[in-house]
């Protein structure tokens, strides 16, 4: 057994061993919260947050002080088939974007304290030098972008597998700096082909229901591109019960990435917050991996992307915000980070009926 074989194994044995959520946590918080001067479940999917976070960690005192986005990058050969409206230069210079401290993503983690790393899983061309300090660079390619799914696997399972490890290695540096919630995003022109490869491999979806504008696409072009998800599948046939199989043959290394952070948050109890469609294609990975590991995933929102409901739905997941985003980079986790935090200041710091001396229901 290989070592990425091994570290993928262990993880998946991980989270096999957790069992899930810890129910004594959530039936703990429950009745706290139903304590608090308020009208029990009057604060609705806040409080059902709050269970859910105790339920993950199993730790009822985390404030989620410490917080981290983690966006993966990579490109595609699946580019050469006119599927984006962008070309892939735009993936490095986007993440000297990041590093500079200019996207959106760095405004919206900046303004919930969340630290951004950048992980450089197959990013194909030159990263722009730029100034240091908005986010953390950590340079892992397995090689300049995958090949072309429609002329065969995008990658070989041995680089599947290496993919994977990168994201259980992200995580484990994370935890041992004490980040406790982890916002997953991603980069990289053509990815939202390969999410739509990914969804209707493992959902059972039709490409054209799960297959959208991407980087905005009109009618024509993203007919084409629903074409070229369908050549993906008919060249490959996947097996959809086996998510290194999907993976291997339909996916990207960044997404591969993101399903190790999934994998390793879950097996470590850390809360690993979705973004859109691809964080959600990682996520379908990650569960046909370790289908325990879902326990761990919250969905900060659903994207515009048609994708990303049937992904959520298939995994049992109902986003916390519809903002029509699908810009991808992690800003819906990052927006998400408000809510988790808020969740956590209702049950740690609201007055009991007891303590504020108000009267409680008859």
């Amino acid at each position: 057994m290989s070592d990425h074989t091994s570290g993928l194994a262990q993880a998946i044995e991980r989270v096999v061993a957790l069992g899930g959520l810890d129910a004594s946590a959530m039936v703990s918080t429950s009745v706290r919260l139903d304590s608090l001067t308020k009208p029990p479940g009057s604060l609705g999917r806040l409080e059902s947050l709050a269970i859910q976070l105790a339920g993950i960690t199993g730790d009822l005192t985390r404030t989620y002080s410490r917080r981290a986005i983690v966006v993966a990058a990579a490109d595609h050969g699946v580019v050469r088939q006119g599927v984006s409206a962008y070309p892939a230069d735009v993936t490095p210079q986007m993440v000297a974007n990041f590093l500079a401290g200019g996207a959106a993503i760095n405004v919206l983690a900046a303004r919930v304290g969340a630290t951004v790393s950048v992980v450089d899983a197959g990013v194909a061309g030159a990263i722009p030098a730029v100034g240091a300090g908005a986010a953390t660079l950590i340079r892992v390619p397995i090689r300049a972008g995958t090949d072309d799914m429609t002329a065969g696997p995008a990658m070989s399972h041995d680089e599947a597998l290496r993919a994977i490890g990168i994201g259980l290695d992200v995580v484990a540096a994370l935890e041992h700096d004490g980040v406790e919630l982890i916002g997953i995003g991603e980069m990289g022109i053509g990815n939202t082909t390969a999410a739509s490869a990914i969804t209707a491999a493992i959902t059972g979806a039709d490409p054209d229901a799960v297959t959208g504008r991407g980087t905005g696409l009109d009618a024509t072009a993203r007919a084409h591109k629903v074409a070229v998800v369908r050549r993906g599948l008919e060249v490959n046939r996947p097996a959809a019960d086996d998510g290194l199989d999907v993976l291997a043959k339909i996916g990207g290394f960044e997404i591969a990435g993101l399903a190790g952070v999934i994998l390793a948050g879950a097996s470590r109890r850390v809360p690993v917050a979705l973004d859109g469609f691809i964080a959600g294609a990682a996520a379908l990975i990650a569960v046909a991996l370790a289908p325990a590991a879902r326990h761990a995933l919250l969905a900060s929102h659903r994207s515009a992307e048609p994708g990303h409901a049937v992904a959520l739905a298939h995994l049992g997941l109902a986003p916390y915000l519809d903002l029509d985003l699908r810009l991808g980079e992690g800003t819906g986790a990052a927006l998400f980070v408000h809510l988790a935090r808020a969740a956590a200041a209702i049950y740690g710091e609201m007055a009991t009926f007891k303590s504020a001396g108000v009267d409680g229901p008859v």
